[in-house]
């Protein structure tokens, strides 16, 4: 059996917190399935990894500097109630340099979306229908959060993300990079996302929290997912999923974006 320093321990502790990964460029991963996901495609991120038996670290076919501690000590790092058994510290990607144009064919934004589950599901998404960033807000829930990691199996360090202090600040940047129209989703107001053209190209797709909905922006066009059952919302989640994949379907049926 292999011994964390207490340094070692504080640190882990510390990631589990916002404060603690704005003061250490690190994060925590955890569980089997996350943990084979991150060591399937960005291994090199791994500062270290801790597991409680040499059979799961083999399992998840964990590399690099891993750490074998006793059930006991893991229990004491382990940021869930019913642990896994394996967890790593990992690199927080840095975000784009300014200087890097986006090169999707739309922009998928997101504003003060502070759900871990609905913050990593869309990451999930976004990256299975081949986006290669999500833009969001202040506000919003931090991406690189043990929460959010789960949810989004890893998909957010295969992306770049970008922060912005407002959703307006967030639409000049847009501009200067081309992408010079902007869509909110709003329940029930505006035009259908599966008949309006011009929603994907070269735009910026906003989604909102399920509370408090999209910021206003002047110049932005609003746009619905129709619900003909009459509901009062979907979840954000699950609105970004149907309209990436609105995206998808255009994409592949060489519709107009």
């Amino acid at each position: 059996m292999d011994e964390l320093t207490k340094k070692e321990i504080a640190l882990i502790q510390a990631l589990y917190t916002r404060h603690g990964r704005k003061k250490y460029p690190y994060c925590i991963v955890e569980g089997v399935r996350s943990c084979s996901e991150f060591f399937a495609r960005v291994p090199e991120m791994a500062f270290f990894s801790v597991a409680n038996s040499a059979e799961t670290a083999q399992n998840v076919k964990a590399c690099g500097d891993i750490r074998i501690v006793p059930e006991s000590v893991f229990n004491k790092i382990s940021g869930t109630m019913n642990s896994q058994g394996i967890l790593v510290v990992s690199e927080i990607p840095a975000m784009p340099d300014a200087s890097e144009i986006n090169k999707d064919d739309f922009i998928l934004a997101l504003d003060k979306v502070g759900d871990p589950g609905n913050f990593g599901t869309i990451c999930r998404t976004a990256k299975a229908a081949g986006l290669t960033e999500i833009w969001y807000t202040k506000g919003s829930v931090d991406p690189f959060s043990d929460k959010v990691i789960r949810s989004a199996m890893t998909a957010q360090f295969l992306l770049k993300m970008r922060v912005f202090e407002t959703l307006a600040d967030l639409r000049d940047e847009a501009v200067r990079q081309g992408f010079c129209n902007v869509c909110l989703t709003k329940p029930g107001q505006g035009s259908s996302c599966f008949t309006t053209e011009g929603v994907f190209d070269k735009s910026v797709v906003v989604i909102g929290s399920e509370g408090h909905g999209v910021s206003e922006l002047d110049n932005s066009v609003d746009v619905q997912i129709p619900m003909p059952g009459n509901f009062e919302s979907l979840n954000a989640a699950q609105a970004a999923t149907i309209l990436i994949f609105e995206y998808v379907r255009r994409k592949e049926s060489k519709l107009k974006l």
